[in-house]
């Protein structure tokens, strides 16, 4: 796991982002457990009450869930909230800006699909 320090996000987001990446990736799948807060304290260098700030944002969102003596384990459904939620992001961080900025342009759609096709190829999808 990596942290890193210089960046302007703090680490217990970083730490939760981390957590949403490996339930994506599948490195924790739904119903199995996660390493412990000191686990990931011990492995990224950092305070284990910072460790359980990002656990516990996860936990909030229904991502997480507690087992009394056991540990965290992953939520079932929380690789779906997961992507549902990024892509919501995706649509008001990236594809509404770029359809204002089209507009600005007089960029049309048909422009704009191609736009996206090409590049497409040329990342090699």
């Amino acid at each position: 796991m990596f942290i890193n320090f210089e960046e302007n996000r703090p680490i217990f987001l970083q730490i939760a982002e981390m957590l949403e990446d490996s339930i994506l990736s599948g490195a924790y799948a739904e119903e199995s457990q996660i390493p412990s807060i000191t686990d990931f304290a011990v492995a990224c260098k950092i305070n284990p009450a910072t460790a359980l700030k990002g656990v516990n944002l996860l936990v909030e969102d229904g991502l997480l869930y507690k087992k009394r003596g056991l540990g965290m384990f992953v939520s079932a459904g929380a690789r779906q909230k997961i992507i549902k939620r990024r892509m919501d992001d995706f649509y008001l961080s990236y594809i509404m800006p770029l359809l204002a900025e089209a507009e600005r342009l007089g960029v049309e759609r048909g422009q704009i699909q191609e736009m996206i096709e090409r590049g497409y190829a040329d990342h090699g999808n």
